[in-house]
């Protein structure tokens, strides 16, 4: 039976630095419904940097490998997950257990048997994890190698990608209609490009004239800098443009993809008669709103966890097509370099999705 050296960055108890850790594997331990991934590459969230540095706790005791975007190869497989082996995937972030009575009856998203990688069990910031056959995403490599993108582009997929996805079909954003985001970092601009894919007249609004740059060039009609406008100004300037596109006043599709206080009050005071407000961002902090503009404009407002995998194909569909473009809005990074790259995302120092390659020497 084969045998791996893995390496892996461990988060440890009351540590912010994450430590490397070698270990010999045998393929022999897998479960016979688990594959061991040579990771291409993992993605970095600020969910992993919440948990390094701000508190948030992980479903798993510590220590633990942190790291929920993954994209690698399979190289071993238990005895009922043979067909992986040799083949491409992406890692859904997080996996229902598809057997549960929240499972059977459409509420896969909430299953309490979820399996949330580099939470619930160790993740991709490491030379391989171990993972469930169940909700793998195959990727077809020649298809990729003919846009000009390698495996490791694609790990922001598992969540950047995907969870905007599910946060629009949920929305039930049409062709016509108008779509804000508030934060167009990873996941706000690319969410930007599957609206705009979807049909939507599309709105970014964020802090830094970077980032609204970058996003106007792929798929954003407005851009608007939080910092030249108050709130009354930025929700004028969007009705206007709502109002000049055909979008109309009414039922907007508002996404909440900072993960800030200031983001989420914004997002709030953008709501309209019949609009749809999804939280999707993630921050601890509390603020102060009036939920009965909720009532008085018969508004939506709702959270968006994740996506379910059997989406995944058909956001990896958006990028081989050329709809959603990720180069732009990553750089890769070897992974030596994680804790450098975890301090300056926590000080806000980066503008763009690190994309950590496993390199240890």
């Amino acid at each position: 039976m084969q045998s791996f050296e893995i390496q892996s960055f461990r988060m440890e108890t009351g540590s912010t630095q994450l430590n490397l850790r070698q270990q010999r594997f045998s393929a022999s331990e897998l479960a016979a419904d688990e594959v061991l991934i040579e990771v291409a590459a993992c993605g970095v969230c600020h969910t992993d940097v919440g948990f390094l540095f701000d508190g948030v706790r992980t479903g798993h005791a510590l220590p633990l490998t942190l790291g929920h975007e993954i994209a690698g190869r399979v190289v071993a497989a238990g005895a009922d997950a043979g067909s992986w082996v040799g083949r491409s995937v992406i890692v859904p972030a997080v996996v229902p257990c598809g057997s549960c009575e929240l499972c059977r009856t459409g509420r896969a998203t909430i299953c309490r048997a979820q399996i949330f990688y580099g939470s619930d069990r160790d993740g991709g910031f490491a030379s391989h994890v171990i993972a469930k056959s169940r909700g793998l995403c195959s990727v077809d490599t020649q298809r990729l190698a003919q846009v000009g993108l390698e495996l490791s582009d694609l790990s922001v997929v598992a969540d950047a990608v995907t969870t905007p996805l599910q946060a629009i079909e949920r929305a039930g954003l049409a062709a016509g209609e108008l779509a804000v985001f508030i934060g167009v970092g990873g996941v706000g601009g690319f969410g930007v490009q599957i609206a705009k894919a979807f049909g939507a007249h599309t709105v970014a609004i964020d802090v830094d004239d970077e980032k609204l740059a970058r996003s106007k060039a792929h798929g954003a009609d407005l851009c608007l800098n939080a910092k030249a406008l108050d709130a009354r100004g930025l929700r004028s300037a969007v009705a206007d443009f709502a109002q000049s596109s055909g979008a109309g006043r009414t039922s907007w599709k508002i996404f909440e993809t900072s993960g800030h206080a200031s983001g989420q009050e914004l997002a709030f005071g953008l709501l309209t008669h019949g609009a749809t407000l999804s939280v999707v961002g993630y921050t601890m902090d509390k603020i102060s709103l009036r939920l009965s503009n909720l009532m008085a404009f018969d508004a939506i407002a709702r959270g968006n966890w994740g996506c379910l995998p059997e989406r995944y194909p058909a956001a990896v569909d958006l990028v081989l097509s050329g709809k959603v473009i990720l180069q732009p809005f990553i750089q890769r990074r070897s992974m030596r370099q994680i804790n450098e790259t975890f301090a300056e995302l926590h000080a806000g120092r980066l503008k763009l999705r690190p994309v950590l390659i496993p390199e240890f020497a």
